[in-house]
């Protein structure tokens, strides 16, 4: 059962609603951060002193401002709490809408669950929190029916780069260029070999085609 829960986000606005959301639940005891590297302590904190969180919620993305700081994002946190205590539940609270990030957050990092933020996200805080709390996982549920499908295929750091410019409009020669520039494969046959392959992957007819695809399912 959930009843000591962590929050790691930079905005006070969001971080205050959903406190204030959480606190309706009688019991629950809620502490709120602004920055990873504190989130972190705290949770330490309560780990050794044999009280520690049964929820973190995190965003992925905080804004840097004077702090140095080791915990660069929310990935970075709730990896190190899930080393810390693996039996941890941990939500992710953001506005990443990339498949394959939501994907890997699930798989590397086994995280419990996952809201997009947007208008009306907070209401599924409760939803969540009670399809954690059974042992089972929250998807996005826009996403949901993608995540859970295995004939929708990883796509490389490096697919996904030749996608967006492809998105964008540039041409394969131009696309070389850009690679090359960023020290990624650009020659001209191994760029046609990789929309040839990620056309077959997702069942393109043509480039154009791919890259409607790649936006329908959240890649780029």
């Amino acid at each position: 059962m959930i009843q000591k829960i962590l929050i790691a986000e930079d905005i006070d606005s969001i971080g205050l609603g959903l406190e204030a959301i959480l606190k309706e639940n009688d019991g629950v005891e809620v502490v709120q951060t602004r920055y990873c590297d504190e989130a972190l302590i705290k949770f330490k904190k309560a780990f050794h002193e044999g009280e520690p969180f049964d929820l973190l919620i995190t965003d992925l993305s905080f804004t840097e401002d004077h702090r140095i700081v080791k915990l660069k994002n929310g990935e970075e946190l709730a990896e190190a709490v899930r080393a810390l205590q693996p039996e941890i539940k941990i939500l992710v609270y953001s506005v990443e809408d990339k498949i394959n990030k939501i994907r890997r957050l699930f798989s590397d990092i086994e995280i419990n669950g996952f809201i997009c933020k947007g208008r009306n996200s907070s209401n599924e805080i409760l939803t969540a929190i009670k399809v954690i709390s059974s042992g089972e996982s929250y998807f996005p549920p826009q996403f949901a029916h993608i995540i859970n499908n295995s004939s929708v295929p990883e796509i490389s750091q490096y697919e996904l780069r030749l996608l967006y410019l492809l998105g964008q409009g540039y041409t394969q020669l131009e696309i070389a260029e850009k690679l090359k520039q960023e020290e990624k494969p650009g020659s001209s046959s191994y760029i046609e070999k990789t929309i040839n392959r990620l056309r077959i992957s997702l069942k393109a007819k043509n480039t154009v085609h791919l890259v409607s695809v790649a936006k329908d399912l959240g890649l780029i």
